[in-house]
């Protein structure tokens, strides 16, 4: 027996793994060699099997994430088409209307809706109209905006300065910052 061998039987020590006790054994069965080059293979193997499901798990949580931000921007996308969509409805409806409210502000006009059951159905479309955002463009004296006006005419108008609106011709309508049908003014030449 070598020294390594006597000290190892001696002092009762257990080599620290198998391959250590192999190399301490030269003549030790081949059975017991392989045996510990299967337990560090096993060990390693076992070891790059964990890295590859950690792997997997990673990857697999990466494209979770990227589908819950893709539905969740899918998601607005749809409330915002669908509100976009609401609001082009409801100007549509409005645009139609456009011809009655103007057929009532002349009824107005001639006295025909002081009083009586048409005036109340008048205020009533007027105030449903109003509660859908509807707004009338009919202020005199404002700033000249061809944005929101049409000028039909363009006269002297005591009182009002230059560039501004004299007379409103036609009541014009917008919803919110789109107009539906821009006012028809006489501009004043401030004269």
């Amino acid at each position: 027996m070598s020294e390594a061998q006597d000290q190892n039987a001696n002092s009762g020590q257990q080599p620290e793994n198998q391959q250590e006790a192999a190399e301490a054994q030269p003549n030790a069965d081949a059975l017991g060699q392989a045996e510990a080059i299967l337990n560090e293979a096993g060990v390693s193997a076992e070891q790059s099997e964990q890295d590859e499901v950690g792997e997997v798990v990673t990857e697999l949580r990466n494209d979770l994430l990227r589908l819950q931000a893709e539905y969740v921007n899918y998601r607005k996308r749809v409330e915002r088409d669908r509100e976009a969509v609401r609001d082009q409805a409801v100007q549509s409806v409005l645009a139609t209307l456009l011809p009655v409210l103007d057929d009532v502000d002349a009824a107005r006009k001639h006295g025909d809706l002081t009083d009586g059951p048409f005036a109340a159905i008048a205020n009533k479309l007027d105030a449903v109209l109003q509660s859908h955002g509807l707004e009338r463009i009919d202020q005199a004296g404002v700033e000249f905006d061809p944005n929101v006006h049409e000028a039909l005419l363009r006269q002297p108008v005591e009182g009002i300065d230059a560039d501004h609106v004299g007379q409103i011709l036609r009541i014009g309508y917008k919803k919110g910052e789109r107009i539906l049908r821009a006012a028809q003014v006489m501009v004043s030449t401030g004269e």
